[in-house]
């Protein structure tokens, strides 16, 4: 194997549930979430530079190499370990931006355990977690590697095993900015915390979603579609939309009957993330 380059995988996750119970002081809301990794996934391609010089090889429409999280990432960790090493970050782009589905957030939990390695710095996983939330709040779960119940801001993580599942999963055309939802005067900010002892997935919601409703009626046309189903959810801030069944068959055939105009895949829930093993040093 080739010690200069590595190729990895960077998973969506879904939010089983997600409810915000409350406020800190900084404007930062404090939420309950499950979150679950599915099988649609970024590929991202690193080759070492000895250079020092960090960038993004390929376009991605929308996104400027300077506010690119696999860029930030990178040099976030150059920063906190003196590292004098680079590297060249080539981005595949499968998921969905803007979507609620993590893409950019696992883009860089990814590069962080993968420059670990190919820099070797050897940093534990609780240190690169502490990396990731600056980067953002769904960092560090990407980093943790298994699906977790999240409580704070998203980043006190515990190990949680969720059934093996499929999902439909819609991607309505429109892009809900997260600022703009967190902000709104008529989001539920008082639901009362759960335990993770009492987690009931039917009994749960997103609260984001009347809200994100009102505002982009495209995303309430796909989830009264998906309603007829199966149990239809928002994930994360949206706009994307999800229903879980059994097994692969029913939810293909579900994703068969989609209307013209609507978009969807099907997508396996995974047990943990795909880098969970992967050595640290």
């Amino acid at each position: 194997m080739d010690p200069t380059t590595l190729t990895c995988p960077a998973p969506a996750k879904l939010n089983l549930f997600l409810h915000v119970v409350g406020r800190r002081d900084d404007g930062y809301h404090l939420l309950q979430t499950l979150f679950r990794f599915i099988d649609l996934s970024d590929t991202l391609h690193f080759t070492l530079r000895e250079d020092g010089v960090v960038r993004r090889v390929n376009d991605i429409e929308g996104v400027p190499q300077e506010q690119d999280l696999c860029v930030r990432a990178a040099r976030l960790l150059q920063q906190e370990c003196g590292c004098t090493l680079g590297v060249n970050i080539a981005l595949e782009k499968r998921i969905p931006m803007g979507g609620g589905l993590g893409g950019g957030s696992s883009d860089a939990a990814t590069t962080l355990l993968a420059l670990n390695r190919l820099w070797h710095l050897g940093l534990p996983r609780e240190r690169l977690m502490q990396i990731g939330l600056s980067l953002g709040a769904d960092v560090p779960v990407f980093v943790f590697g298994e699906n977790a119940f999240a409580e704070g801001v998203g980043e006190q993580l515990q190990a949680y095993p969720v059934p093996d599942a499929w999902y439909v999963v819609l991607f309505p055309p429109v892009h809900v900015p997260t600022a703009q939802i967190f902000t709104h005067p008529e989001l539920t900010r008082d639901t009362i915390s759960l335990r993770i002892r009492d987690l009931s997935l039917r009994a749960l919601r997103n609260d984001l979603q009347p809200v994100v409703c009102s505002l982009y009626p495209e995303v309430a046309r796909h989830l009264a579609w998906l309603g007829q189903f199966a149990q239809a959810r928002m994930t994360g801030s949206g706009a994307c939309v999800f229903a879980g069944f059994p097994d692969a068959g029913q939810a293909q055939a579900v994703l068969e009957q989609l209307p013209p105009g609507m978009r969807g895949i099907v997508a396996r829930g995974l047990p943990r993330h795909p880098l969970r093993d992967f050595a640290t040093s």
